[in-house]
């Protein structure tokens, strides 16, 4: 699948018991501390997406220069990783992710004693790493509202350390639930931290082996409550779903009440049903920004205004999200626009004035791509390199056709 497709809504009910891809941010922490605790524990249900893919080819391979892709996740949990290895090494990837910034990563990590220095660009990949000798320190003070995989990196090398880590977090602390999702993970498999105000506090102990099985993708889970939320009829199951979940992007189930979708629970099985809608909604992403784009989408099409604030990390995500989002929503009459003190106001327009086909641009952008398929429960749609979703629900448009809505590729 290259170039486009086009979709268009079902003719009948858009019907599915879901199958949803396992959680990448849960695989490629297990796999990590799967890898730094011996490699012997089995995981169960890793997610197929391409991060998790890379994540695990990476750690399999024993050669000098490592190639992560586009896998952000990848690049700052194998910066970690390699930093504390006995042997020197590279890590690099496409060119859109040696433009994104990991300065604070590195200098944090050459901080505890790591050696690595920048072979391009100073603050971007690519990284050269010789071996790790000795720690110099066990205390780090870090912003808490960068990307928390920068804290989840420095979290599950901290029980390696000789002296292991304390994390202190200035100011606001951003996705928080995907720290404490790599604490709890940590736990599973047998190092205990704690997580007290703004400080982090990890000593020196040994990982465990401990099967585990991934959880469904909450993330991917977002963009069947907008098909719902969006469609004319729809009966939609979502499977392997915890009512009590690790990710941050468990949010969406509260936040899409506002947009006229309910959640029920029944063991790991979530169903969708209507509700009311808000003419107005105040939403903080500072837990979940990966669900900001299929929020912004679905609350554009169904009339309803946004005021929203922690997007700060979107413009340093796959693309300049919350750009790329003003531009395309424009395309059914939405304006995006950023206010005073990171405030973002999404007005959305009572009926979308479209006539024809519409054609969206993805950006480079797996999140983009799927963000703005729902759409085409209201619009006919063009979705430009939708091949984009490998990177982390490759059954996404096999999916969407199983429930019911009509491709063209």
């Amino acid at each position: 699948m290259s170039g486009s497709i086009r979709l268009s809504k079902p003719t009948t009910t858009l019907t599915l018991d879901v199958p949803l891809t396992s959680s990448k941010s849960e695989s490629n922490r297990a796999l990590l501390l799967n890898e730094l605790g011996g490699g012997k524990s089995e995981l169960k249900n890793l997610s197929s997406a391409r991060d998790t893919v890379t994540m695990t080819r990476l750690l399999d391979i024993n050669e000098h220069t490592l190639d992560v892709l586009d896998a952000g996740t990848v690049m700052r949990f194998m910066t970690a990783y390699l930093a504390m290895g006995k042997t020197e090494r590279k890590i690099t990837g496409t060119p859109r992710m040696c433009q994104r910034p990991i300065k604070l990563l590195v200098d944090a990590l050459n901080d505890l004693g790591a050696n690595i220095t920048y072979e391009k660009e100073i603050g971007f990949p690519p990284l050269l790493f010789k071996p790790f000798s000795q720690q110099k320190t066990n205390q780090l003070t870090i912003p808490g509202n960068i990307s928390s995989q920068y804290i989840s990196a420095l979290l599950m090398i901290a029980p390696t350390l000789p002296e292991g880590l304390t994390i202190t977090l200035e100011g606001d602390i951003y996705s928080r639930p995907y720290i404490e999702m790599t604490l709890n993970l940590m736990k599973h498999f047998g190092v205990s931290g704690q997580f007290e105000g703004h400080t982090i506090t990890v000593a020196p102990q040994n990982y465990k082996s401990n099967s585990y099985t991934i959880e469904s993708d909450w993330s991917g889970a977002s963009y069947w409550y907008s098909l719902f939320a969006l469609a004319e009829d729809a009966k939609i199951t979502l499977k392997g779903l915890r009512e009590i979940s690790n990710q941050g992007d468990h949010a969406i189930a509260s936040i899409m009440e506002g947009l006229g979708v309910k959640s029920t629970f029944d063991g790991e099985t979530v169903t969708l049903s209507r509700g009311d809608i808000l003419k107005e909604m105040t939403i903080d992403f500072k837990s979940c920004p990966d669900l900001a784009q299929t929020v912004m989408a679905c609350a554009a099409a169904l009339g309803v205004n946004l005021k929203m604030t922690g997007l700060e990390s979107l413009r340093i995500k796959e693309s300049d999200r919350t750009a790329a989002m003003a531009t395309e929503l424009a395309k059914i009459g939405a304006t995006l626009e950023e206010h005073e003190n990171g405030l973002w106001v999404l007005t959305s327009p009572d009926k979308p004035q479209v006539s024809g086909l519409i054609s969206f641009d993805t950006y480079d952008d797996h999140r983009m791509a799927m963000a703005l398929a729902p759409l085409s429960m209201k619009f006919d749609c063009e979705i430009h390199e939708p091949e984009v979703v490998v990177k982390s629900y490759p059954e996404y448009w096999d999916h969407l056709e199983m429930a019911g809505v009509k491709i063209l590729k």
